[in-house]
């Protein structure tokens, strides 16, 4: 937004050409993010408690588990809405794939939060059955492959590590390939997470 805005007018004040600057873009609208998630995050903890919206801990689990009962859950609704909120700022809205990664994005926010939904209504910590889940991300990684490979201006050769001469063309294939990494990596991060927040790291740098 603020691209479409503000860029058109380098022509009359020269420093406004810095927004064609993918590089002073990046920055801000990683600040934006961060300044919304440290301004609202408090409200928001907050408003999850007042609701009593905290993780159910299973009586099964660690004794050490049992202290995080009540923990507030559900925050990542917060991360979503400031990474929403600093891409449509700082992005060029003309850019198909700001759209497609928006879509995926917030697709697979939405199966988060019907997850976490199910588990504060069933008051246990399965939530979301996994072969639902996994359904609902193939649907969705395979929408945002098929995207992709419908870009007229983009390639389907896939340039293999160390071996910079071996460049296959996948092709239609490339839309099986992309399923795959999306759907690897949604589930490696819930791997990866925990009652630590294991899991805020890499998606920091993700995100950046």
């Amino acid at each position: 937004m603020l691209y479409h805005l503000l860029y058109p007018l380098h022509t009359t004040i020269s420093v406004f050409n810095v927004f064609r600057y993918i590089t002073f873009r990046t920055i801000y609208a990683s600040l934006t993010a961060f300044l919304i998630c440290f301004i609202l995050g408090p409200w928001v903890i907050r408003k999850l408690s007042h609701l009593q919206v905290g993780q159910y801990i299973r009586e099964d689990g660690p004794e050490s588990h049992h202290k995080k009962a009540g923990t507030p859950t559900m925050g990542g609704t917060l991360i979503i809405f400031s990474i929403t909120v600093s891409t449509l700022l700082w992005t060029n809205l003309t850019n198909r794939y700001i759209w497609i990664v928006l879509l995926a994005t917030i697709g697979y926010a939405c199966i988060g939060f019907i997850d976490d939904y199910l588990m504060q209504i069933k008051k246990r910590s399965k939530g979301l059955k996994g072969r639902s889940k996994f359904l609902l991300q193939a649907i969705l990684a395979t929408v945002t492959g098929a995207l992709v490979y419908s870009s007229s201006d983009f390639s389907t050769c896939v340039t293999i590590p160390f071996f910079k001469n071996i460049s296959p063309d996948l092709g239609w294939g490339y839309i099986l390939f992309a399923a795959l990494i999306i759907i690897g990596t949604s589930n490696a991060v819930n791997l990866t997470d925990g009652l630590d927040g294991l899991a805020i790291g890499p998606i920091i740098i993700a995100s950046v």
